[in-house]
């Protein structure tokens, strides 16, 4: 199993658990935004949209630079590779479990 630090990991599914979160991850999957830009869609206030990017921040997902009086935020791709190693030991036993049932009913069907 892929061996993350436990508190790493919360915080990374503590950022990936709000649907405004993920809505602002799948906006900066497109490229750069102002924190003013990743506010819109969502209505709230820039002091509100902060907040969800220092969420973000704190789990490595994104990282924002300060140009001017703009505060301007890039995707960081590398902590979503780490969940997806992460759910990949899932996946994977998941995968394994399925096959050996499938195989077992198709057995079963073949000794009727």
């Amino acid at each position: 199993m892929v061996d993350l630090q436990p508190a790493r990991l919360d915080a990374l599914f503590r950022a990936l658990g709000d649907a405004t979160r993920r809505g602002m991850l799948s906006d900066l999957a497109a490229g750069p935004r102002s924190v003013g830009e990743l506010a819109a869609p969502h209505r709230m206030s820039l002091a509100a949209a902060s907040k969800h990017i220092k969420t973000l921040e704190r789990a490595g997902l994104v990282r924002r630079q300060v140009q001017g009086r703009t505060h301007l935020c890039r995707l960081e791709p590398a902590a979503l590779a780490s969940v997806d190693s992460w759910l990949g030991f899932y996946r994977r036993f998941w995968t394994g479990r399925l096959d050996a049932l499938e195989a077992a009913l198709r057995e079963e069907e073949t000794t009727r």
